[in-house]
């Protein structure tokens, strides 16, 4: 086995069925830790401006992943959409989104660890997340601000997001990943690591959004003095 099938085409489906069974795994036996293990009431001033920050930069930063990575060069060109306004679109909204996410990751991780009781509460899995984290998004920014802003440029939809899409129907191109700026390769790399630790840490509580919220009844409040003015007149 050559070191690119390794890499670009074992790893990834390693890393996605630990990513799998370890969340199959985390929900049937550690339900009650299923959670953000919140620290609000520990500190609250910190947490006030950092996770907005990161929460609102992540999310961006997820949907330009999704549409670079998993929506196809030509869908867009179709939509009418040229590769020229897509490239500047992409570039600078990546650049927002990673400053936020930077920015909030760096207060949270500073709130964590310099508050003594907001760090007895952070376990080991989490401390081996974090620096993880922080390498995906500092190559990231790499790419972004780097790469594609202020130098060369590199279309990675036409190798990176091939390859990528390949995995899902089990055909990777190796060689298209091979080719790759060492940077891309580093974050695709961090990546995977990233979503094998998933499970086993605090970010399962991105799948704990309250979706059934907005089918759910509505919750009706009463008074208490209104429920005991109803009891009195079924009474009387």
């Amino acid at each position: 086995m050559s070191m690119d099938v390794a890499l670009w085409v074992v790893l990834p489906y390693i890393a996605l069925t630990v990513f799998v069974a370890g969340h199959v795994w985390r929900w049937r036996y550690d339900q009650f830790g299923w959670t953000t293990r919140t620290t609000q009431l520990l500190e609250n001033r910190w947490l006030r401006l950092g996770s907005p920050l990161f929460h609102l930069g992540a999310f961006v930063a997820i949907a330009g992943h999704v549409v670079g990575l998993l929506v196809p060069k030509s869908w867009t060109e179709a939509l009418g959409v040229p590769e020229h306004l897509y490239h500047w679109v992409a570039v600078l909204a990546g650049a927002v989104a990673g400053v936020m996410v930077i920015v909030g990751l760096a207060l949270l991780l500073a709130r964590r660890f310099v508050n003594d009781r907001v760090r007895r509460t952070t376990t080991k899995t989490d401390k081996a997340m974090f620096p993880v984290l922080a390498v995906v998004i500092i190559l990231g920014m790499a790419e972004t601000v780097g790469v594609n802003l202020f130098g060369p440029g590199y279309d990675y939809r036409a190798t990176v997001a091939v390859w990528f899409r390949g995995i899902f129907y089990f055909q990777p191109d190796a060689s298209l990943m091979a080719d790759a700026p060492p940077v891309y390769q580093l974050h695709a790399l961090t990546a995977w690591g990233l979503f094998a630790m998933w499970p086993f840490t605090r970010l399962v509580h991105v799948w704990s959004a309250p979706i059934a919220y907005l089918w759910r009844p509505y919750v009706v409040y009463r008074r208490r003095a209104t429920q005991a003015k109803t009891r009195q007149e079924w009474a009387g």
